[in-house]
């Protein structure tokens, strides 16, 4: 096969990103095979065999193979730049009352204003570490716990786990050849998670999106031919806030026989964006990867072992295999001991429910944002209000960003977290979730929130934490996952780290 321009420009930033790694071998294997969706799937990975740096493994999708192996080399860029750039960094210890005093208070972010789980005790005058960041509209320092600096609770070793705040995710993390597409790939994920924070997966409103107005002619030709496949995709809209098309795409094999593995009927694609296009197209390859990225990561070594080549098993089997949260880790065990047919049945009467209908058309779009300084600067204007703040790690052929914005939400019903937006949204949906005033029974926790939170809810809120726990129920594996392949080491006769 001949290589076009294109082609050659996307080997070109490949190889650009994998430069800015870490000492290690890097790899890569297209996967579309393992699926009927058409769409290209990589899985790239990193090992350092001196053990320096951990162990890391990314997934990358696109129209084209050239496109897929970018977004997964982007997105080992990112988990490894990130990791690196937090070795840099400078930790202070000191409590939030003492640092206030000495920086300002516009230097040191309250972590309240982060959006901490519901029932947490936060002592402002305790002693903890914090990181720097920088405020993107200004250049100033800022100081944040160093808990929501990282990406990774690996990063943050030297850190007492009990001292932590939040659990360590990676929201808000991007990666790409600018900081301009890096600071603004992360931005589009803050909002995402905002937006479907509680309306999706356990929380889902039903609201089906019907497509009959996309006139992208790549997403049109791809909803064609999944139909044609006996792939039936729901898409569903979480979020209009701030502006911004936030949809998620779900679906299911119109005869389960068909699945490549029962665990892909779970699969979900993501987005948020200006432009309903762009959401639309982004999630719905993102939906066609997971089908392939779930039956990878958590389907039996005999599935999994013939998609790689022995260079690959190598890397990946001459690494232990990292702590797993134990409630993750069982319930996928769960999961993947079910059959297709029972997996729809679970999330029928939520993740793929329809109870009303939207107009593709009547969603939110602003076009011409294709270059990353103008969406960047089109989501600072919608985010105006909002103070962005940043880690940047940028090695010259690479950069990948960790942005907080504090004020946004994230992990209601995996962790707990909400602050006075989230309260807001689920009281005006009547949800029995949270109420104002205090806990009125067991089971329902304070929620944390700033002075300008509880004057916006006219006084303090809580969330049952008990019901959300319920609610969620069989559906955790939606909102965590074991690592790739652990549950297949596992059986294989590899001790697990269950936390």
């Amino acid at each position: 096969m001949s290589t076009t321009h294109d082609d050659t420009t996307h080997d070109d930033v490949t190889a650009g990103l994998d430069a800015a790694l870490p000492p290690g071998e890097v790899g890569d294997t297209e996967l579309a095979a393992a699926d009927r969706t058409g769409v290209a799937v990589v899985s790239a990975d990193h090992a350092d065999p001196a053990g320096e740096w951990p162990r890391s493994g990314a997934f990358g999708y696109g129209l084209s193979t050239g496109r897929a192996r970018v977004a997964a080399h982007a997105e080992l860029a990112e988990e490894m730049l990130l990791s690196r750039r937090l070795r840099e960094l400078t930790p202070v210890r000191d409590s939030y009352t003492a640092l206030r005093a000495v920086r300002g208070a516009d230097r040191v972010v309250d972590p309240v204003s982060l959006v901490l789980p519901a029932g947490t005790t936060y002592d402002p005058d305790r002693p903890r570490w914090w990181l720097p960041t920088t405020r993107w509209r200004t250049g100033e320092e800022v100081l944040v716990p160093a808990e929501f600096a990282a990406a990774y609770p690996v990063d943050l070793a030297w850190q007492p786990a009990d001292e932590r705040l939040v659990t360590v995710i990676t929201n808000g993390c991007g990666a790409g050849d600018t900081v301009e597409r890096a600071v603004g790939h992360a931005l589009g994920e803050l909002l995402q998670r905002d937006g479907n924070a509680t309306a999706f997966r356990a929380l889902d409103r039903g609201v089906v999106i019907d497509t009959d107005g996309v006139t992208d002619p790549d997403t049109r030709r791809l909803l064609d031919h999944l139909a044609d496949a006996g792939i039936t995709v729901v898409p569903k809209l979480a979020s209009t806030a701030f502006g911004v098309t936030d949809l998620h795409v779900v679906g299911h094999d119109t005869d389960p026989a068909d699945a490549p593995h029962p665990i892909s009927v779970t699969a979900c694609g993501e987005a948020a964006h200006p432009d309903r296009e762009v959401a639309l197209q982004k999630a719905l390859l993102e939906f066609c990867a997971a089908r392939v990225r779930k039956l990878v990561a958590h389907a039996d070594l005999d599935t999994v072992r013939p998609l790689f080549d022995a260079r690959y098993w190598d890397r990946e089997l001459a690494h232990p295999l990292p702590p797993q949260e134990r409630r993750a880790f069982t319930a996928m065990a769960d999961w993947t001991a079910r059959g297709a047919a029972e997996l729809r049945d679970l999330l029928a009467p939520t993740v793929l429910a329809a109870r009303e209908t939207v107009a593709f058309t009547d969603l939110p779009h602003t076009p011409g944002l294709e270059e990353p300084g103008a969406l960047l600067d089109d989501l600072l204007a919608r985010l105006d209000g909002f103070d962005v703040l940043t880690v940047v790690a940028d090695a010259g052929s690479a950069v990948a960003a960790k942005v907080l914005v504090p004020g946004l939400e994230v992990e209601t019903m995996s962790y707990g977290r909400i602050g006075a937006r989230g309260v807001e949204r689920l009281l005006e949906r009547g949800s029995d979730l949270v109420g104002l005033g205090d806990p009125p029974r067991p089971g329902a926790e304070p929620v944390a929130l700033t002075a300008e939170g509880r004057e916006r809810l006219g006084g303090p809120a809580w969330l049952d934490r008990a019901t959300v726990a319920r609610a969620v129920g069989d559906l955790y594996p939606l909102y965590r996952e074991p690592t790739r392949h652990a549950l297949a080491r596992v059986a294989a006769g590899e001790a697990p780290d269950l936390r």
